[in-house]
């Protein structure tokens, strides 16, 4: 089994949906947030998850706050980061440590609509349908390779909210059933290059 840190800025809604995707391939053992006031934090406490805080204001770099960041997720074992609204990029620090172990999901069919509000971003651009993709982590902004995706329908009455609502049910199953995937794909090459 996997111990899983989950990265959040924010409200933490997909995190939820990762803890309750638990099974025998991973365990979120950590909640980490780049924002001591994020509700991600308080969803983390009264679910029974250990979390943790860093904020990047208290050090005088990206490299020292890494370096403090790998620490921790070195002390508490953690084998696998899933990216869950964290609006920060992942420096060379933490992605040469988790090379190919880290995962981020984001609200629309990349390559379209990387960065800030895809969803605004989509819905400004007219398009007829956004989605959901899950990808691997790599030192771009959401330009890691794809492990999944998929299509939402936008329609000629959907608001932001509405799309905001329609994409997020898709993330909420999406990406716990990735994670199962991908974790179980990995136990399974670990044991074949034991035996």
């Amino acid at each position: 089994m996997k111990r899983v840190a989950v990265f959040a800025s924010g409200n933490g809604s997909n995190f939820n949906s990762i803890v309750e995707g638990e099974d025998e391939s991973y365990q979120v053992a950590l909640l980490f947030s780049d924002q001591p006031q994020s509700y991600a934090l308080t969803r983390a406490i009264d679910i029974g998850v250990k979390s943790e805080s860093l904020s990047p204001k208290d050090y005088p770099d990206k490299l020292a706050y890494e370096a403090d960041l790998l620490a921790l997720l070195i002390r508490n074992h953690i084998d696998f980061i899933v990216l869950a609204g964290y609006m920060r990029l992942i420096g060379p620090t933490i992605l040469k440590y988790y090379k190919d172990k880290i995962v981020n999901i984001h609200p629309s069919l990349l390559p379209e609509f990387p960065g800030l509000n895809a969803i605004g971003q989509a819905l400004d651009a007219g398009v007829r349908e956004t989605g959901v993709t899950i990808h691997y982590v790599d030192e771009g902004m959401d330009t890691g390779p794809i492990i999944k995706q998929e299509k939402v329908l936008i329609e000629k009455a959907d608001t932001y909210e509405s799309l905001q609502k329609k994409v997020q049910k898709v993330e909420h199953r999406l990406y716990p059933e990735t994670l199962k995937e991908l974790l179980r794909k990995d136990e399974v090459v670990a044991e074949a290059s034991v035996n």
